[in-house]
């Protein structure tokens, strides 16, 4: 299982929206599907979006091989009045926004 964590800026009253915007997706386009999204989880802390996204596999590849994807355009179009790069400066594309993991602790039973 891999975890990717995205980070944002956001509308804080815009939550419902964004929510809105990811289950009509996760329920009804297949993009997860074609994406391998086991999991997903939105949050907000202030303006601060963060996305954690659950996937069999690599999310970064995933994404690249979809940003073409009409729904995954349809996506980005809907969220665009309500999330914005943490850094606009230095965003070029979705891996931009990728936090990286760099330590991890599981319990083994």
């Amino acid at each position: 299982m891999h975890r990717t964590l995205i980070v944002a800026r956001i509308v804080p009253e815009a939550t419902d929206q964004v929510a809105a915007v990811f289950a009509d997706s996760d329920d009804h386009s297949g993009l997860p599907t074609a994406l391998g999204v086991r999991g997903r989880s939105l949050f907000r802390f202030g303006d601060l979006y963060m996305h954690l996204v659950e996937s069999e596999q690599p999310l970064p590849e995933a994404v690249a091989a979809h940003r073409d994807d009409p729904r995954f355009r349809r996506i980005s179009r809907d969220l665009n009045p309500f999330i914005s790069p943490y850094s606009p400066d230095s965003w070029r594309e979705p891996g931009d926004a990728m936090a990286h993991e760099f330590y991890r602790w599981e319990r083994h039973a």
